[in-house]
């Protein structure tokens, strides 16, 4: 039987759309993708939330930055202060972490069919975390001229 937590882990819906339709796309290959999160303080809207809260709004793709970090060992794919969080999905269907995952904070699983039932949030120990789905837009990024 999975142990859920007391700790919850928000996403927006927008990246829980996208990330399940990359599981898709990449089966029967496993997907494994860095994801980053924005303080419920910088959405325009009030999610109701504590400003502090972190809601998983990004991804990054493995192979960026992966050239540099073959020749001097240095992450420049992963924003700074970013990154604490994984999405994998496990085409064999187990919903759950194993030995064998790159493990972070925050573990999302997907599993066939890749739908909103068929995902869910742990930690690195792999007990089960809330997974609460927003429909919230995060906040334009742009860089600077």
């Amino acid at each position: 039987m999975r142990r859920v937590s007391a700790a919850v882990i928000h996403v927006t819906r927008d990246l829980l759309t996208v990330l399940l339709e990359h599981a898709a796309e990449t089966d029967p290959s496993a997907a494994n993708l860095q994801l980053s999160a924005t303080p419920a303080a910088e959405f325009d809207a009030d999610l109701g939330l504590d400003p502090k809260t972190p809601v998983l709004t990004h991804f990054t793709l493995a192979d960026v930055g992966g050239s540099v970090n073959a020749v001097f060992g240095v992450d420049l794919g992963t924003p700074a202060g970013r990154g604490r969080a994984r999405f994998l999905s496990h085409p064999d269907g187990r919903l759950g972490v194993t030995k064998a995952d790159d493990l972070a904070a925050v573990v999302l699983v997907a599993v066939p069919p890749y739908d909103d039932d068929h995902v869910a949030a742990f930690d690195r120990a792999g007990d089960g975390i809330e997974l609460v789905v927003l429909d919230a837009v995060p906040p334009e990024e742009s860089i600077p001229e």
